[in-house]
Order: C-alpha cells, then sequence, then structure tokens
C-alpha cells in the first residue's frame, strides 16, 4: 500500500473519524491485521480559524502547503486535506508538493451515484462561493444552496458547536429543515459538505440519498492507497 498523509486537526473530531474510517476499510478490504500506513499532520484549528475570519487566504494556504510538504518529506505517497472548507486552498497545497492531493470533491461526485442536482451543507464560505460547486460541475453535477438566513445559521452551528464536539437538539432540526427545503427545491441528494455534519444528522433525517463527505474522502484514500 501507498502511504497516506493527511493534512487535519480542522477540526480533529472530524480527523479521528477519517482515521476510523481508513483503518476499517484497511482491514475489511485486507483482512487480518491489516491497517493503513498513515501520516498525519494536525494544524491547531484555534491558528486556522484566526486566519478564516481575517480573510488571510494566503496565509492560510502556506500554512497547509507547508504541511503537505512535511508530510510528503516524511514519506507520505498521497495527500488529503481532513476537511472540505480549506479545499479552498488546495491549489496552494497542489503547487508545493509533488504527490497527489485527493480533492474531497472529487471523492463526493462518486459518491453521488445517479444524482446530478444536489443539495450543499456547509460553512458558509463552501454554501456561498464557487470553488466547491465548480469542482462538482466539472462531474455534470449542479448544486443548491439554503437561503442566506439558513447558511447563517448553519455555518454558526458547526463552528460554535460541531467543530466542538458538541451537538445540539436544534442544530439537529436545523439541518433537519434545511434538507427538507432542499430536497422540495428539487435536490435529488443532500452533501454534507462539512466533514462535521455527520455528527448531527443521518440518512434517516432525509428523504434523498445521504452523501458524507468525510466518509466518501476517506474510502477514496483507502482506493488510492490500495491501488499503490
Amino acid at each position: 500500500m501507498r502511504t497516506l498523509g493527511i493534512i487535519g486537526g480542522m477540526s480533529w473530531h472530524s480527523t479521528a473519524e477519517y482515521y476510523r474510517v481508513i483503518q476499517e476499510e484497511t482491514a475489511a478490504r485486507r483482512g487480518g491485521l491489516a491497517s493503513a500506513p498513515l501520516l498525519l499532520d494536525s494544524l491547531d484549528f484555534a491558528r486556522v480559524r484566526d486566519l478564516q475570519l481575517a480573510d488571510d487566504w494566503d496565509g492560510a494556504g502556506a500554512l497547509l502547503a507547508g504541511a503537505g510538504a512535511r508530510l510528503e518529506a516524511a514519506g507520505a505517497d498521497v495527500l488529503l486535506i481532513a476537511t472540505n472548507l480549506m479545499h479552498k486552498v488546495a491549489p496552494a497545497v497542489e503547487a508545493a508538493v509533488g504527490v497527489p492531493l485527493l480533492h474531497i470533491a472529487d471523492a463526493v461526485a462518486a459518491a453521488c451515484g445517479s444524482a446530478r442536482r444536489v443539495g450543499l451543507l456547509g460553512t458558509g464560505w463552501v454554501m456561498a462561493e464557487r470553488f466547491y460547486p465548480d469542482r462538482l460541475a466539472q462531474h455534470g453535477i449542479a448544486t443548491l444552496v439554503p437561503g442566506e438566513a439558513l447558511r447563517s445559521a448553519i455555518d454558526a452551528a458547526i463552528f460554535d458547536e460541531l467543530t466542538r464536539g458538541v451537538v445540539s437538539d436544534a442544530t439537529r432540526a436545523l439541518l433537519r429543515d434545511a434538507s427538507a427545503s432542499l430536497v422540495a427545491d428539487g435536490a435529488e441528494a443532500i452533501v454534507l459538505a462539512c466533514t462535521e455534519l455527520e455528527l448531527a444528522i443521518t440518512q434517516q433525517d432525509v428523504a434523498v440519498p445521504l452523501v458524507d463527505s468525510m466518509r466518501a474522502h476517506a474510502l477514496a484514500a483507502v482506493e488510492a492507497a490500495v491501488a499503490g
């Protein structure tokens, strides 16, 4: 197997889930005591969040690019950024390394199956900007997002609760309502384009297929590692 390099810590809760899914899938595929060779550079999320709030995406890109370069130097053959939002700076990471970077939106697109019109739930930047929808559009997938008020409420729930490991009933209800609204608007699937959202909503809460970006990305990472 090729060695996976994870740029993580954004937040550590979702990074832990990446590790679990990658190792469970590797064991299921290879049997016995098999586990995936893996390197982790876990960043200080407080520092990353400060850069986000300061709109310093060049600084954020440099921070993640440095992590990617360290992982490559340590022996990683394939890299992944264990968060949706920070794929906003994926080009900076790709420019800093000579090994492949597995883009989370590519993994999500593959997991969407036949759905060509999906509802997108994530941080405010993911829902409002084009870097994520445009990547899905390369795979022939159109995106729908909630209205501004719902986007603001979801973003607050992610950063005030979910990234801290807190899941409230109010947030569960918020995500169910947002999903139902997107389905009513024609979404054929709902994409959880924030790696913490799977903590607060499950398939039984949604009338259409639910695409967990973290799981899709982790499984794509195992596929890339096994293919090596």
